[in-house]
């Protein structure tokens, strides 16, 4: 009679090792306590700004539906100025950041906009993606929309800042695409390398691997364009985040001079900083259409 086999234990799951060192530097909010208070203005500032503005909001440039990108025009705008907003590429929205279009209207600039997916539902590479076609579709059809796109800069905060990154590493030409309208670009407190958030919890939800952390991270990709990329960080940001953009400014000097630690500003005011009409990234912005 034969004896029933012994079943095998499942093995346990290994859960992965996360470095409390980085995990700690990376974790914006928990460092700014008060960032909740924080994105309430933002979104309070925002929604006062869309109820007088001229805008077209939610304009589709693909099928999903966080492929929306919305557009304030500028009474005879000069040029565009795009803002990709943060957010890890977890969360957050374009309609969270309204607010930072109202200086550049003054000036005669129209803004656009971005949303794209979020992950988990996609991963980084999707996203880049999405800010690709996005892009493509405001060359193409904003000039209808009251946004000129002979002469554009391309500004993001935090992930947003990575996907400009991104963006300037972007072989456009390929891509069927002239990129000369590209004046240059903003990248406020963003990721260069993703390396380390493979030793994050929030890999969790990015999902990456050694291979596509790499692939999606602008300190190993070549610069594409030949136009200027403004850097700055918070001078109150962890030493991870400081480093990280003095990474970029390496790896792209002809780019990327200089990197501008702004005083007295963490992750999230950097943001504040930028939109103050005597700040650097503001003028620097607003050089590029004179």
């Amino acid at each position: 009679m034969h004896k029933p086999q012994a079943m095998c234990s499942p093995l346990p799951y290994a859960m992965p090792v996360f470095d409390p060192v980085l995990e700690r530097e990376y974790n914006n909010r928990a460092l700014v306590p008060e960032h909740p208070a924080i994105f309430d203005r933002w979104r309070g500032a925002s929604a006062a700004f869309r109820a007088t503005a001229d805008a077209d909001l939610d304009l589709p440039y693909g099928p999903d539906g966080r492929h929306r990108l919305d557009l304030f025009r500028a009474p005879g705008a000069r040029g565009t100025v795009i803002f990709i907003h943060g957010g890890y590429w977890r969360s957050l929205d374009k309609s969270d950041f309204s607010f930072v279009a109202a200086p550049f209207i003054a000036e005669g600039l129209s803004v656009a906009a971005f949303n794209y997916r979020l992950c988990p539902a996609v991963g980084v590479e999707a996203i880049i993606g999405d800010c690709r076609a996005a892009l493509a579709w405001l060359l193409a059809e904003g000039p209808r929309h009251g946004a000129p796109v002979d002469r554009i800069v391309l500004a993001g905060h935090s992930a947003g800042g990575h996907l400009v990154a991104m963006l300037f590493a972007t072989d456009w030409r390929q891509r069927g695409m002239d990129p000369a309208c590209i004046a240059g670009g903003v990248s406020l407190s963003g990721v260069a390398d993703l390396e380390p958030l493979l030793k994050c919890s929030m890999n969790e939800d990015l999902r990456l691997d050694a291979t596509t952390a790499r692939l999606v991270s602008p300190v190993f990709q070549r610069c594409r364009l030949s136009v200027p990329l403004y850097l700055a960080v918070g001078a109150d940001e962890s030493p991870a985040f400081r480093a990280q953009t003095r990474h970029l400014q390496r790896v792209w000097p002809t780019n990327c001079p200089q990197v501008e630690e702004i005083a007295g500003c963490n992750h999230f005011t950097v943001l504040d900083d930028f939109v103050r009409v005597e700040s650097r990234g503001y003028q620097f912005v607003s050089g590029l259409f004179a």
